[in-house]
């Protein structure tokens, strides 16, 4: 029989509040008073706004959206025609509906039609209401593949990859960009046939259309290949945008 020198000391669950930096008092929230619940007269308890707050935060977060695209959200892309008022409509509607949606999205244009702005809304809108989504532009995404086979990081290849095909939302950004070399090919192939296989939806954008625009340029089956264009034909709806480059218009502007 234990005595009172050799009990073990009874472990007590506490709420899960943020700890105050150095020389500042921790600021309750005045729903909750740092409990993380809040009582809604004739309702009960729930969990407290600065809870999904921080909630929010954290996917946000985990999101690895770049800086460039923090201010991205579908109520300040300003469509300049038809295709990019339609693509606007598009991803709304996904960011609402989801996840009662059929498919992911492709979005294809040019440079500076708003392919990446539009997709980031619909991370960013899908990570406010809960849902765990992940951004990659697809040279980044290759980059630390590649840096994972160096001995001198701590990454390994799966450690990379496993987000990216786990994720419940991808986007991933630039498809077709990098020089398709058979490791690039078996790269993207592994990437778009896992999530295909587990139904996992994805959004993609391309500068790379289906229809040869001259001779000299490539579509995008020249670019991934026509068994994986097939595949996204069915993982996604192809949101096709024209239009001008946006950064050109913000460079003829004059200086302040």
């Amino acid at each position: 029989m234990a005595t009172e020198k050799t009990k073990k000391p009874t472990l007590v669950a506490v709420p899960d509040v943020h700890t105050p930096a150095p020389g500042r008092e921790a600021e309750a929230c005045p729903k909750c008073f740092g409990s993380g619940l809040e009582v809604v007269p004739g309702k009960g308890a729930r969990a407290c706004e600065c809870r999904r707050k921080d909630a929010q935060s954290e996917l946000l977060r985990r999101a690895k959206l770049p800086k460039r695209y923090e201010q991205c959200h579908i109520n300040n892309y300003w469509p300049q025609n038809p295709s990019q008022d339609r693509a606007a409509g598009l991803a709304a509607e996904f960011s609402m509906k989801y996840p009662s949606v059929e498919a992911g999205l492709l979005f294809v244009g040019t440079v500076g039609v708003g392919k990446t702005h539009l997709a980031v809304s619909i991370l960013k809108g899908l990570t406010e209401r809960g849902f765990p989504c992940l951004f990659y532009e697809f040279g980044t995404l290759l980059k630390e593949i590649q840096d994972s086979y160096n001995p001198d990081t701590r990454a390994s290849e799966l450690s990379v990859l496993s987000p990216v095909l786990e994720t419940e939302v991808l986007v991933l950004d630039e498809l077709g960009a990098t020089k398709p070399t058979n490791w690039v090919r078996d790269t993207m192939a592994h990437v778009i046939n896992s999530r295909y296989n587990d139904k996992k939806v994805t959004i993609f954008t391309t500068n790379f259309a289906d229809i040869r625009p001259s001779e000299k340029e490539e579509t995008l089956a020249d670019r991934i290949g026509e068994r994986l264009r097939s595949r996204l034909y069915e993982m996604c709806t192809t949101v096709m945008m024209t239009g001008t480059d946006y950064r050109q218009v913000l460079g003829r502007r004059p200086k302040p």
